[in-house]
């Protein structure tokens, strides 16, 4: 069973990033002279709309962490306001952390609140879809030895790794090289978008390779 995990998850993962390898070829077949770099803020929201679009998919169709507990209407359709609430909220939390790190207030409002989106996407979506609103299983998951299944590994390795490449993408930016990808905030989105794309390379290969270590509690 759990090699067969392993295959569904590394399935997974692999439409996840040739989704985000599609948004840099496609769009540029319908809009003119689209590019990362050249009509960034377009490229975001792009790439957004398409990585949460297919984590959602995803979710729907293989549904891991599934519950056996069958729930009504009314309650799918509360969960679902809590987790637009919720990814809102992120975005806006994203935005607040980015300007304390030194993004402009005033100025770029637009091109730091869409970088909050593609990161609340790499992040908090992922984690709207696989654990529901619960803020409680968060931290569980998020805490020592708190993953239950191998998709809260990946979880783990995704988010962290897209936090990070958002991190480390803005050591370039007060460099004086001129370069066109240090104009805010091309390096610290594209950091996170390699971050993500490593995390998901890395979490099926992390998890495969110490699967024998590997013992989750139960629910």
């Amino acid at each position: 069973m759990r090699h067969i995990e392993i295959k569904r998850l590394l399935s997974a993962n692999a439409i996840c990033i040739a989704s985000i390898i599609l948004t840099t070829l496609i769009p540029s077949l319908f809009l003119k002279n689209f590019s990362v770099l050249g009509t960034h803020l377009i490229w975001l929201c792009i790439c957004s709309a398409s990585v949460g679009t297919v984590n959602i998919t995803l979710y729907l169709t293989l549904k891991p962490n599934s519950s056996m507990k069958r729930s009504s209407v009314v309650h799918k359709v509360a969960k679902f306001i809590r987790c637009c609430v919720y990814y809102f909220a992120s975005c806006i939390l994203f935005h607040g952390i980015i300007v304390l790190y030194g993004a402009p207030l005033i100025e770029s409002v637009l091109e730091t609140f869409l970088f909050a989106v593609l990161l609340s996407t790499f992040t908090t979506l992922h984690c709207l879809c696989l654990l529901g609103p619960n803020f409680q299983v968060w931290l569980r998951v998020f805490s020592k030895n708190g993953a239950m299944s191998i998709w809260d590994n990946n979880l783990q390795i995704t988010t962290m790794c897209s936090m990070v490449g958002a991190w480390l993408g803005a050591f370039p930016i007060p460099l004086d090289w001129d370069r066109p990808w240090q104009v805010w905030p091309i390096s610290c989105s594209l950091g996170a978008t390699f971050g993500y794309v490593a995390g998901l390379l890395i979490a099926p290969l992390w998890i495969y390779w110490n699967r024998k270590q590997l013992t989750y509690k139960s629910r």
